[in-house]
């Protein structure tokens, strides 16, 4: 057998299977997968059990002369050997040395268990004898099909007549491709053939045995009534059980066999492609679009400069100004609870028009198209499915992300109150010269002694303190929008940073991490795939 070859272990290669049914989950046909899985549960069983005896099984059709083989082979006649529970549903067992199959045989089910009279050329061989693959008892055919799927050794007879049927290629031999380590295919009663016919019937079945992908399967032609071909099959079989490996072959073929129906299903065939940064930059900007982006970033810089004024302008006229709405508080960002570092609800946003929420789907299936792109079907439509699988919290996460964000924008700069402070010292300034010159009006006007009044360059005091004070104030104010419109472009334009780096991230997070993640477990599958199947 040609099992001793470079590449993962068994155990590696199962716990591959493993591996790659638990990734399909929820993709491939959950009939699939099952069966992967259960190839890895009942590999570990086998295992567990004695690996000193090579299970073989007799399967064949109704007249193809198992049984005669069976007695010939065991040299017993079954109808003289003792029975535990007699049925004809179920399948026999030989033991040649058979202590310590016991727990093996259990785990087969096979009740009927004849010890055979020691040979040392077959030491270790547990030979069964199973029902007509195609009887007409259909516990019959499922006992037969049960036991083909988990014995170490399949021994097919044929027989002259029908050898080419298709029922047993197509269903059986076709689908044990991956056996034909473990596989020994013998065309019984060759008697009733001429001596020429023989070999034309052998070389005609090793034809059909190659179409099946069974090429190399080896073949004898055997009689049970004459005994010819007898020795042949015995060395054969002597020789399998005593490599101590067809157990191992034979859970080698079932994980390569579940490994290609895994692949069949769809589960393999293309290379990852991803997501370019072109699409994750529409994407981010259709979103931002959608969330209200750069009516916020407008509103930012209103708020900045509506606010400065409110802080820093000429304390005569600013009240006025609290009069008209604060663009940010208006939509609800930034308020006094914003300030405070709560989130109190959402926003006042505007919701995304039809056009906004087209142009986010439009991004998001472009996404997942582009991801899916040389992807086997069914995980392309994975792929497609995990780009979506977030939309409907994309309001409420874009929201929350635009609300957070847009708290800098709320922070008052210092510089406003050191202005406002110096605006208050001014408006007391120009105060106080109005007082003063209103009590020199009201003594003059009630010809009191005039009160004596200090000067700066000929001008009194009282009329400096007024008029420097107010044209310092309206100064100082215009200074101020100045500075105030400069800062509101500038906080403008870090808001659209930020606010851009916000939707990114919901982005990454709601869309792009799902799309990877899928691609993540594709990459794993496959890899985990190609493993089992070497």
């Amino acid at each position: 057998m040609k099992l001793l070859r470079r590449g993962p272990s068994l155990d590696d290669r199962l716990n591959a299977l493993l591996e790659a049914a638990d990734l399909a989950g929820g993709r491939l046909p959950a009939d699939v997968v099952a069966a992967a899985q259960e190839v890895a549960h009942r590999a570990g069983v086998r295992r567990s059990l004695s690996v000193d005896h090579t299970v073989a099984a007799l399967a064949g059709a109704t007249g193809s002369g198992k049984s005669s083989l069976f007695n010939e082979l065991t040299g017993t006649e079954l109808a003289t050997v003792g029975v535990t529970r007699p049925t004809t549903s179920t399948a026999q067992a030989a033991l040649w040395d058979g202590d310590g199959a016991g727990p093996l045989l259990d785990w087969l089910e096979i009740p009927r268990r004849h010890a055979v009279a020691a040979d040392t050329g077959l030491s270790g061989l547990v030979l069964l004898d199973l029902p007509d693959h195609d009887s007409i008892e259909l516990g019959h055919r499922l006992e037969a099909d049960r036991l083909v799927e988990v014995v170490d050794l399949l021994v097919w007879v044929l027989d002259p007549q029908k050898y080419a049927d298709a029922a047993v290629h197509e269903r059986y031999l076709r689908p044990l491709a991956r056996h034909r380590e473990v596989m020994v295919v013998v065309l019984n009663q060759i008697d009733r053939l001429p001596a020429a016919a023989v070999s034309r019937c052998l070389a005609d079945l090793r034809r059909l045995l190659a179409d099946d992908g069974l090429d190399g399967v080896p073949v004898l032609g055997v009689s049970a009534r004459t005994g010819a071909g007898l020795s042949e099959l015995r060395n054969l079989l002597g020789e399998k059980v005593a490599a101590r490996i067809s157990w191992a072959g034979r859970l080698s073929a079932d994980v390569a066999t579940a490994a290609d129906a895994l692949a069949a299903a769809g589960g393999s065939g293309g290379g990852v492609v991803g997501v370019s940064g072109g699409l994750s930059k529409a994407l981010t900007g259709a979103l931002s679009t959608a969330a209200g982006v750069p009516l916020v970033v407008d509103a930012v810089g209103k708020a900045h400069r509506h606010r400065a004024v409110v802080a820093t302008g000429w304390p005569v006229t600013r009240w006025v100004r609290r009069f008209r709405p604060d663009p940010l508080r208006r939509l609800r960002i930034g308020g006094s609870s914003a300030a405070a570092g709560e989130i109190v609800g959402k926003t006042s946003l505007p919701e995304a028009s039809g056009v906004q929420k087209a142009q986010v789907e439009t991004a998001i299936r472009d996404v997942g198209e582009a991801a899916a792109e040389g992807l086997p079907g069914v995980w392309a439509t994975s792929v497609r499915r995990a780009a979506r699988s977030r939309a409907g919290e994309l309001a409420d996460a874009l929201d929350k992300a635009v609300s957070t964000t847009s708290l800098s924008a709320a922070r008052r700069p210092r510089w406003w109150r050191a202005v406002g402070f110096v605006q208050w010292v001014v408006f007391a300034a120009m105060a106080a010269g109005a007082v003063w010159l209103g009590v020199l009006f009201g003594l003059d006007y009630l010809r009191l002694p005039e009160l004596p009044t200090p000067t700066l360059l000929e001008v009194p005091w009282p009329t400096v303190l007024l008029v420097l004070g107010a044209l310092a104030g309206v100064l100082v104010a215009l200074l101020s929008r100045v500075a105030a419109w400069i800062g509101g472009r500038r906080r403008a334009r870090r808001t659209a940073k930020a606010l851009r780096a916000a939707v990114g991230e919901v982005a990454r997070t709601d869309v792009l991490d799902p799309v990877t993640a899928e691609l993540d477990r594709y990459t794993a599958f496959t890899t985990a795939l190609t493993q089992a199947r070497q």
